[in-house]
């Protein structure tokens, strides 16, 4: 009998992700990052404040955003390859709880951006795929490359000339 145990923190109701609701390292998507008041209101600080596409981290329990502390936006700039928050969206990451955090001199759990990409299986594009394959037309023809694509699907070099010939 598999007994689900409750988090101490859970009983504080932060409206950030902490490592609290992080179970196992969790593959979420950034739809944005926004420079933004604290919402706590403990603060006048303004934090890095990631949101994701993702809207729950568990069946019926809400995807909060997560506060990105220094070493996570470092992080996000090395995953990215560019420092700037807007350029940061729609970027697939791995988050993790680190039980070595420093804050304020003592060790605590923290969440963490993983360094590496996470490693997600694309399916491959093809014109069976009939809604996908209208958004991979539409995507081509908007931007003039398979970059946004390529995020998602794997794309054969024929199946890329088929989508030039359909966006012409």
């Amino acid at each position: 009998m598999s007994e689900e145990k409750t988090h101490f923190r859970k009983a504080f109701n932060s409206p950030y992700l902490s490592s609290a609701d992080i179970v196992e390292p969790t593959i979420l998507t950034i739809k944005y990052v926004a420079l933004e008041p604290d919402k706590t209101k403990k603060t006048k600080d303004k934090f890095n404040t990631a949101y994701f596409t993702e809207k729950e981290i568990r069946e019926g329990e809400p995807l909060k955003p997560m506060i990105l502390n220094a070493t996570n936006s470092r992080t996000m700039k090395g995953l990215t390859k560019t420092p700037f928050i807007e350029d940061w969206s729609n970027t697939p990451v791995t988050v993790y709880v680190d039980n070595n955090v420093k804050h304020m001199g003592s060790i605590v759990e923290g969440l963490r951006i993983s360094t590496e990409p996470p490693r997600i299986k694309k399916d491959e594009l093809t014109k069976s795929l009939t809604k996908k394959w209208g958004n991979a037309v539409a995507a081509y023809k908007r931007d003039k490359n398979f970059n946004a694509i390529e995020k998602h699907m794997i794309i054969s070099d024929e199946n890329k000339e088929l989508i030039k010939k359909e966006a012409e």
